[in-house]
């Protein structure tokens, strides 16, 4: 007799606002491709202050891992019983992955955009970043780049978040060969001329705040300079629109999203799914 399982696997996103993650497009996609018929992904809005609660649920629920997005990635490292040394480096955590109740945490959004940064045929080795933004992912990307090489980062922070930016640059000029200064963050911000590589790693201009654009001075930005959007929602943000009217190099969220998935796809699963299928889907939702 065939075996009857009916019972689901579980994973998914926890953030604040959730309803604009485009994540369930792209792993429904690839789960179905993979032939992994019960795994579902799901969105859920947790509130700030309710993450304890959210995480009791995951346990409860037996779910295979979740992801953490705003504002939870570094909120969520004190729940976590084990936690990879890049994390931990970090300070920020979006992927975790739930063994029988032991919790384990690992950081996947500067693995995918470095990966989505080879695409695009930049290296950072020698070169001069400026980072606007020092939460998850700016934390995450500013530790991967000076793990690959970059001379200097600048990160870009409103002074009300001093701390966090400080504890980063701390981070990358104690714990790295870059060097890394803070610069608060009032005002339109000028891009020094010696920048190569330009970041966005805010939530500025996420859906549905699409017309929203970083307060950058964008008479600074300049052809030779590569722009970089972390924002996947929508691909096309007015932020990389006053770069491409500059004539900058620019790259979308898009390709990180789709990184960083296949990556948490394979830690909950085991298995590599086709980026190509997520690609598609991404593109068919979103545009």
């Amino acid at each position: 007799m065939k075996e009857q399982n009916f019972l689901d696997n579980l994973v998914g996103v926890f953030g604040h606002p959730a309803a604009e993650n485009p994540g369930v497009v792209i792993q429904e996609a690839a789960f179905k491709d993979m032939g992994l018929e019960r795994w579902r992904f799901l969105t859920i809005d947790v509130d700030p202050g309710k993450l304890e609660d959210a995480i009791a649920g995951l346990k409860a629920m037996k779910m295979k891992g979740i992801n953490c997005t705003l504002p939870h990635k570094i909120e969520v490292l004190k729940y976590l019983d084990e936690i990879s040394p890049s994390a931990k480096l970090i300070g920020a955590v979006n992927t975790i992955v739930n063994d029988n109740g032991r919790l384990f945490g690992d950081s996947t959004d500067g693995k995918g955009f470095m990966e989505s940064l080879r695409n695009a045929q930049i290296s950072p080795e020698g070169k001069r970043v400026v980072i606007l933004g020092a939460g998850g992912a700016g934390r995450a990307i500013g530790v991967e780049l000076a793990m690959a090489g970059a001379q200097h980062i600048t990160i870009v922070n409103i002074p009300q978040d001093e701390k966090m930016a400080e504890s980063l640059v701390d981070i990358l000029n104690t714990k790295t060969k870059t060097k890394a200064e803070y610069i608060p963050w009032t005002g339109d911000y000028k891009v020094p001329a010696e920048a190569h590589i330009l970041i966005n790693a805010t939530p500025i201009g996420l859906y549905p705040n699409v017309d929203d654009k970083p307060n950058v001075d964008y008479e600074t930005v300049r052809p030779d300079l590569f722009v970089q959007d972390v924002i996947p929602n929508p691909a096309f943000t007015p932020f990389l629109d006053e770069a491409k009217k500059r004539g900058a190099r620019w790259n979308t969220g898009m390709g990180m999203l789709i990184n960083q998935a296949a990556i948490n796809i394979k830690m909950w699963t085991g298995k590599d799914p086709d980026k190509e299928v997520m690609t598609k889907a991404f593109k068919e939702v979103i545009g």
